[in-house]
């Protein structure tokens, strides 16, 4: 089930409940900046997330993904793969 544009799972994100985050679904902006440039690029292409993408994964989306912070170590690729794939089966 598609959670984010990137692939963080956000029923596991610690920021739903402390920042009352809706997930960039719902959201126009996210709770820590002015805008997500993984969210952009994504809606700009009007893509549900990097999974569909024909350049994924590409530079941003890993930068994201294993960013020594807040990287998950390319978890959030690897649910956006399992996207893609869910979205194939459905036809």
């Amino acid at each position: 089930m598609k959670e984010s544009r990137c692939g963080i799972c956000c029923s596991k994100c610690e920021f739903q409940n402390t920042m009352n985050c809706a997930g960039c679904l719902q959201i126009t902006k996210p709770f820590w900046g002015e805008q997500c440039p993984v969210k952009s690029c994504v809606e700009e292409k009007k893509l549900a997330h990097c999974g569909e993408c024909a350049q994924f994964p590409c530079a941003l989306a890993k930068s994201f993904a294993y960013d020594e912070k807040q990287g998950d170590q390319g978890e959030r690729l690897r649910n956006c793969q399992k996207w893609h794939a869910m979205q194939g089966e459905k036809g």
